[in-house]
């Protein structure tokens, strides 16, 4: 492997999203919480250089539907990137454990099947405090911020691999 990918993926990730296609697929479910998740990939994609003309933002019933939502994409040859957001908050059933879980399962399987980053931006919270706190506005720590950084890091890193290829 060269050196410089292996430097750049361990010292400085390549931040520049300068052209890079970047799908958002939103949970409406808990939108109180994933409209400020939104948010937050909005501002982390700006900060990265992505154009707004290359975010893609589309809206589901539920975290449940983010991952074939998320494939769609990948297999469209449309996006170099797509960041899945949603909020899955305990409630007295075993429906937080499959939602959450098989959220987690296709987000990642995605990804390995399509070679496409599919970035997990899901809170998987105990209540609505926990959600609140991992959603905050601009300043605060948002997972919807950190998410939109990830698929700008990892959309540059597997280019950078690919090309190694050549």
């Amino acid at each position: 492997m060269s050196r410089d990918v292996v430097a750049a993926g361990r010292e400085q990730p390549d931040r520049d999203g300068s052209g890079l296609r970047v799908a958002v697929v939103c949970g409406r479910f808990n939108d109180h919480v994933t409209v400020r998740l939104l948010e937050g990939v909005r501002r982390g994609l700006r900060d990265y250089e992505v154009a707004d003309d290359d975010m893609t933002e589309v809206w589901v019933p539920g975290s449940f539907e983010l991952p074939l939502t998320a494939k769609t994409f990948a297999m469209s040859g449309a996006v170099d990137a797509v960041v899945c957001i949603g909020s899955v908050i305990r409630g007295d059933t075993a429906h937080f454990d499959l939602v959450a879980g098989e959220c987690a399962r296709g987000i990642q399987q995605v990804g390995l099947d399509t070679g496409v980053p599919i970035v997990f931006g899901v809170l998987t919270t105990e209540d609505l405090d926990q959600a609140l706190c991992r959603s905050e506005p601009a300043g605060g720590h948002n997972v919807g911020e950190e998410a939109a950084h990830t698929a700008v890091e990892m959309s540059r890193l597997l280019a950078a691999i690919s090309k190694l290829r050549a």
